[in-house]
C-alpha cells in the first residue's frame, strides 16, 4: 500500500484541514480536537491519572452533547478502587476554564464528575482551580498530536438529505476514475485503523490489541466502550477457565449482565442461570474490581440478535478455542479465491453450536424453534475490514513483510460489499446522486465513501459552503483528460 505521501487523496485531506499544523512542542490543540481524542479514547487508557495522582478507568466516555451543557453526557468512570460512578464530562484546555466559562454557576453542569483538560498549569491552591477531579491528557495520548489531528479532527453538522455540489462532477467521472477515488479514500481509512492498532500494540502486545478490537466490533455502535473495557481486563478474568461455558459465566458476571434473579418463566434460561451462578459466585469477590455497572450498557434500539449477552457468549467460544489467532494467521498465508474469502473467514469465527445461545436471543426470550447462528456473514465482513485485515496488514508492515502486506491489500479490495447503513445511504444520494446500493462495488468502496463523508461532508453544511471536494474532484477529472 502506498504511503500517505504517495496518496493523492491523503494530500487532499491535508489541504482541507482548517487548523494550523500541530507539533508536539507544547502547543495546545483546538478544543474540538481534544473532544475528539476523548470521544475516540485515543489515550493510553491503562495509565490515566488525575492531576492529584489518582488512577482513572474510563468505563464509558459518555455521549457527545448536542444541546449545550457539558461536552459528554452519561460517562461512567472509576477512580482508583472505588465503585464506578456515572456523570458528565466537561472538556477545556486549562483548569481555569471551569470558572472562566461560568460552569461553576451553571446548573446544567451540576452532574459533571470529571474535568478533562489539555494540561494542568495552576497551583493546587489557586482560587480558580476546578473543584472536580481533573484529568490532563497531554502526557497520555496514544500517538503524536499531529497524527491525531489528521485522524480525528472532525466537526458536527452532517448535511440533511440534499444533493451536494460534488454530485455533478462525481457523476462525470468514469467508472474507473470513481473507483480510483474511492479506493484512495479507503486506503486512508484502512491505515487509520491500522495505526490505532499499532499504538495499542506498542503498549499491550499484538494479541491483546486484536482481542480489544474484536470485542469492540461485537459491541456495535452502542456498546463499543463496555466491550473494550472487558477486553482490557481479559488477562485477569480468563485465568483458570477451561471451557466456553466457564468463560461465559465469568464474562457475564464481570460485564454485570448476569441476572440476579431467575426468570421464573423460561425453564431453559433458569437452568443456565443456576449453572452460571454456581461457577460465578466463587469468583465474584476476586474479580470485583473488574465488574462493570449495568448502566454502561445500552439496549435501546438493539436487535435481539445483537444483544450484548449473546455477543459475549460468542466471544467466550473464541477465547476457549485457544487457536483462533493462529487460524487467522494461517488464513492469510494460504491462497484463497476471491469468491471464497468471506466464507473462509466466516468458517473461522462461526461456532458450530451453543447449547443455550444458539436457541435464545436473551435470557428472557423463549426458546426458538430452530437454532440461529451466533454470527452472520454481514458481521464477518465488518470484522474483516475493521479488525482482521488492518491487524494483519500493520503486523506485516512492522515486520517488514511487503509480500504479506500486498496480499492483505488485495483481499481488502476484493472483499464483497458489507451491510448497508444510514451513512452510506445518505452519502450515495448526496454525492453519487443515486439510492442504488449496487453502485458501490465492494466493501472498500463503501469504506472510501464513508471516509469522504467524514473528511469533507461533516465539515460543511447542507449547501456545501466552503467545501473544496467538488473542486478537487474536478481536478481529478481534468488530470485524467490531460
Amino acid at each position: 500500500m502506498n504511503s500517505r505521501a504517495d496518496n493523492f487523496y491523503a494530500d487532499w485531506r491535508e489541504r482541507r484541514r482548517a487548523v494550523a499544523a500541530l507539533r508536539d512542542d507544547g502547543s495546545a490543540p483546538p478544543e474540538k480536537l481534544l473532544q475528539a481524542v476523548w470521544q475516540h479514547q485515543r489515550l493510553q487508557r491503562d495509565k490515566l491519572k488525575t492531576a492529584d495522582g489518582q488512577s482513572v478507568r474510563v468505563l464509558h466516555p459518555g455521549f457527545a452533547s448536542v444541546e449545550g451543557g457539558p461536552d459528554f453526557r452519561g460517562a461512567v468512570l472509576q477512580f482508583a478502587n472505588e465503585k464506578p460512578i456515572s456523570g458528565d464530562v466537561e472538556i477545556d484546555l486549562q483548569t481555569s476554564g471551569w470558572h472562566a466559562h461560568g460552569h461553576d454557576k451553571n446548573s446544567n453542569f451540576k452532574n459533571v464528575v470529571l474535568h478533562v483538560v489539555w494540561e494542568e498549569v495552576q497551583s493546587p491552591k489557586s482560587k480558580t482551580q476546578s473543584p472536580l477531579a481533573v484529568l490532563p491528557l497531554k502526557n497520555f495520548l496514544d500517538a503524536p498530536l499531529a497524527e491525531l489531528a489528521l485522524a480525528l479532527e472532525n466537526e458536527s453538522g452532517l448535511p440533511e438529505n440534499l444533493r451536494g455540489k460534488c454530485s455533478a462532477p462525481l457523476r462525470e467521472l468514469s467508472e474507473s476514475q470513481l473507483a480510483e477515488l474511492l479506493h484512495a479514500a479507503a486506503k486512508v481509512r484502512f491505515q487509520n485503523k491500522a495505526d490505532a492498532m499499532l499504538a495499542r500494540a506498542k503498549n499491550s502486545g499484538w494479541e491483546q490489541a486484536l482481542w480489544e478490537n474484536l470485542f469492540r466490533a461485537l459491541g456495535y455502535k452502542n456498546n463499543i466502550w463496555p466491550m473494550q473495557n472487558l477486553a482490557e481486563t481479559k488477562p485477569r478474568w480468563t485465568r483458570g477457565t477451561n471451557s466456553a461455558f466457564e468463560i461465559q459465566a465469568r464474562l457475564l458476571g464481570v460485564s454485570g449482565l448476569l441476572p440476579d434473579e431467575l426468570t421464573r418463566a423460561q425453564k431453559n434460561s433458569d437452568t443456565f442461570l443456576r449453572r452460571a451462578w454456581d461457577f460465578w459466585w466463587r469468583d465474584r469477590d476476586e474479580f470485583e474490581v473488574c465488574i462493570l455497572p449495568r448502566e454502561v450498557w445500552k439496549f435501546h434500539g438493539l436487535r435481539p440478535a445483537n444483544h450484548p449477552q449473546r455477543r459475549l457468549a460468542l466471544a467466550a467460544h473464541w477465547l476457549a478455542a485457544e487457536n483462533l489467532i493462529s487460524k487467522i494467521e494461517n488464513w492469510c498465508a494460504v491462497e484463497i479465491p476471491d469468491k471464497k474469502l468471506l466464507a473462509s473467514l466466516h468458517e473461522i469465527f462461526q461456532i458450530e453450536r451453543d447449547d443455550f445461545w444458539s436457541w435464545h436471543w436473551t435470557f428472557k426470550s423463549a426458546r426458538m424453534i430452530k437454532p440461529q447462528p451466533l454470527l452472520g456473514e454481514a458481521r464477518v465482513t465488518d470484522l474483516a475490514v475493521n479488525v482482521i485485515l488492518p491487524w494483519l496488514w500493520i503486523r506485516a508492515r512492522a515486520g517488514g513483510n511487503e509480500e504479506l502486506q500486498r496480499e492483505v491489500e488485495r483481499r481488502l479490495f476484493a472483499w464483497p460489499v458489507a451491510e448497508d447503513n444510514s451513512v452510506l445511504k445518505l452519502a450515495r444520494q448526496r454525492l453519487l446522486g443515486t439510492s442504488n446500493a449496487r453502485v458501490l462495488k465492494g466493501a472498500a468502496q463503501q469504506q472510501g465513501l464513508m471516509q469522504i463523508v467524514r473528511d469533507f461532508c461533516e465539515h460543511t453544511n447542507a449547501v456545501c459552503d466552503d467545501c473544496r471536494f467538488p473542486e478537487l474532484v474536478q481536478c481529478l477529472k481534468s488530470k485524467a483528460q490531460s
